[in-house]
């Protein structure tokens, strides 16, 4: 019955009263990167959701489009700004993906999504994240995501679909909540480790 009903409620009011109650630092934010970024202030890019249905993830840009002799973007951690530093260390590059689960794409807390390339890469038990939608927070972020490789982040997300309940969203949260305040545990490239290349390496058997 959480899961179904309570849930979505749930993640439609939060949402709705924290984006009302963030909109100043969200427009300051929008301006300041649509000076830096020359007009482009939001991040999209196509992630799965739940069922692996496609949907489009909304972020603050926190790199500039700086590209080489040949055209080629530079790497990310060349194209990371200050300004874009700061957002992330303070998690307000996140503020955006509210509109997500209002919309219905994302919740407040479930397995990260992940970019659509990574798809053919899951175990089938690994698979079942996707069961789900996929959250702004989750369990494995707030479970020492620094330390953490991609097989122990993702079994953290079976875990946390397996005990979906309100009782551990709730804990979750508080946990986010805390690591925001202290600006710890905060990982400046989490998107940028490549799960595909990760799983190359390894080698690991698919189940």
């Amino acid at each position: 019955m959480y899961s179904i009903f309570f849930k979505p409620v749930i993640d439609v009011i939060v949402s709705v009263i924290g984006f009302i109650t963030l909109l100043p630092i969200f427009l300051i934010v929008y301006v300041v990167l649509t000076l830096i970024n020359k007009g482009r202030p939001i991040f999209f890019q196509s992630r799965p959701g739940k069922n692996e249905k496609e949907f489009v993830i909304m972020k603050f840009k926190t790199m500039n489009d700086k590209k080489d002799v040949n055209g080629k973007l530079l790497p990310d951690n060349e194209r990371m700004t200050k300004f874009g530093s700061f957002l992330r260390k303070s998690s307000l590059d996140e503020i955006p993906q509210l509109l997500n689960v209002i919309k219905g794409d994302m919740s407040l807390v479930g397995p990260r999504p992940l970019r659509m390339r990574y798809l053919p890469f899951y175990t089938n038990r690994e698979k079942i994240r996707h069961s789900v939608k996929p959250g702004i927070t989750g369990l494995a972020q707030v479970s020492g995501r620094n330390s953490l490789n991609w097989d122990q982040k993702l079994e953290l997300d079976v875990i946390y679909v397996k005990n979906l309940s309100f009782y551990n969203d709730f804990k979750i949260l508080l946990k986010t909540l805390k690591k925001i305040m202290n600006a710890s545990d905060i990982d400046l490239n989490e998107e940028m480790h490549s799960f595909d290349e990760y799983r190359a390496r390894t080698i690991k058997p698919f189940e």
